[in-house]
C-alpha cells in the first residue's frame, strides 16, 4: 500500500510540475519543427546591464566566458557565471592607429577566436582587423592582421567569421564615418575605398580577396556548416538605399542571391529594427537580429521562429550550443542568454 501511495504521489508531483511550466510569450514558434532546437519554456536571462552599445559576442570555452564589446565605450568586456562582468580591454577599437572623426561608434565591434586561441577583433576606429595572441595573457598587445585592400585603408571592419581552414571572412561598412547626432554617414576624404566590401583574408598567405562590393551596407556574416555558402546581412534605411535583406553568396562562383527579404517584417513590426549580427547553428538554421527581434531562419530561407529580446545587435552560441547569447542596442543596453534544447 505504501508503494502505491508513493507511486501516486510521484505522478501527481510530475503532473503539477508540468502544469506549472509556462510557454515564454517572448518566443513565437512559426514552424513546430524548430522546437527540436528551441525550448518554448526557456526564460530569457539578463547577464549584463548598462552597456552603452553592446556588440560582437563570442564564447570562450576554455574560460567558460562570454566576451563582448561596448562599441561606444571603446571596451571589450567579459562575462563569467561565477564572477559576472569585468573589463577585459580598453581601448578596444580606437587606439590612434588610423584617422577618424574622433567620436562616435569607434570601439571594437565583431569578435572571434581563432584555432590558436587568439582573440580577433574588428576595430572601427583603427579601421583594421587586429588580434591579441593569448587571451589569458596579462599583456594584451594588439597586432594588425589586415588594414588595407590594394594599399587603400579599410573603412571600418564590422563583423567576421572564421572558416575551419582559418580564413577570415569579414564585412567592411563605413560605420567609423557614421554621425550619431545626425544619424547619417558623413562624406570625408578619409574614406579611401569607394565601396563597402565583403572580404576573405587568408592569414597563411597574407592574401585578401574581395568577395563583393555590391552590398551597400554589409553587416553580420556567417558560413553554412559545409562552408560552401556565405550569408551577409544587408542593412536598409537609414544606413543604405537598399532593402533590408539577407544575401547568400556561393563561394564557388561568387554569385549572390537574396536569401531572405525583410520588407514584410519591417512593415509588420515598424520598430526600427534591422538585420545586424548573425550566427549559424550546426543544423544550418540561422539566428539573426532583424525586424521584430531575433529571427530563426531555416537553410531554405523560411522563418521558423522569433525571440523578442527587444532591440538587439548581435548573437552567438556557446561551444555545445546549449545557450544562445544576444546583445542589445542603444535603447536596450543589455546582454541576454536563453537556454536551447
Amino acid at each position: 500500500m505504501k508503494k502505491l501511495v508513493c507511486f501516486i504521489s510521484i505522478l501527481i508531483f510530475a503532473f503539477c510540475s508540468n502544469q506549472q511550466k509556462k510557454i515564454n510569450p517572448k518566443i513565437e514558434i512559426i514552424d513546430k519543427s524548430i522546437e527540436s532546437i528551441i525550448d518554448v519554456y526557456s526564460e530569457i536571462e539578463t547577464i549584463a546591464d548598462s552597456i552603452l552599445l553592446p556588440e560582437g559576442p563570442v564564447w570562450h570555452n576554455d574560460s567558460k566566458s562570454l566576451f563582448f564589446t561596448d562599441v561606444i565605450s571603446n571596451k571589450v568586456l567579459n562575462w563569467n557565471k561565477s564572477y559576472g562582468v569585468s573589463e577585459y580591454l580598453f581601448p578596444s577599437g580606437n587606439t590612434g592607429y588610423a584617422p577618424n572623426f574622433g567620436k562616435g561608434i569607434l570601439g571594437a565591434n565583431g569578435l572571434s577566436i581563432d584555432e590558436k586561441g587568439s582573440l580577433i577583433l574588428c576595430q572601427h576606429g583603427d579601421r583594421r582587423i587586429a588580434s591579441i595572441k593569448n587571451l589569458n595573457s596579462n599583456e594584451k598587445k594588439l597586432e594588425t592582421v589586415i588594414d588595407n585592400y590594394k594599399g587603400k585603408r579599410l573603412n571600418s571592419p564590422n563583423d567576421l567569421t572564421i572558416s575551419k581552414k582559418g580564413e577570415i571572412y569579414f564585412t567592411d561598412p563605413p560605420f567609423v564615418f557614421f554621425d550619431l547626432d545626425s544619424f547619417k554617414f558623413r562624406q570625408t576624404e578619409m574614406k579611401e575605398l569607394d565601396f563597402n566590401g565583403v572580404y576573405k583574408y587568408n592569414p597563411k598567405s597574407n592574401e585578401i580577396t574581395l568577395i563583393s562590393e555590391e552590398i551597400q551596407t554589409p553587416n553580420g556574416i556567417g558560413l553554412t556548416p559545409d562552408e560552401t555558402y556565405l550569408y551577409v546581412n544587408q542593412m536598409g534605411k537609414p544606413f543604405s538605399d537598399s532593402e533590408s535583406q539577407i544575401k547568400k553568396i556561393d563561394l564557388k562562383n561568387m554569385k549572390i542571391e537574396t536569401f531572405f527579404e525583410g520588407k514584410e517584417l519591417i512593415e509588420k513590426f515598424n520598430d526600427g529594427r534591422d538585420f545586424d549580427g548573425m550566427v549559424v547553428h550546426s543544423s544550418g538554421n540561422i539566428f539573426t537580429s532583424g525586424p521584430g527581434g531575433l529571427l530563426v531562419i531555416s537553410p531554405e530561407g523560411e522563418l521558423k521562429a522569433r525571440i523578442d529580446f527587444g532591440h538587439i545587435t548581435n548573437c552567438t552560441l556557446d561551444t555545445n550550443e546549449n545557450y544562445l547569447y544576444a546583445t542589445g542596442f542603444l535603447d536596450n543596453p543589455k546582454v541576454y542568454r536563453i537556454k536551447l534544447k
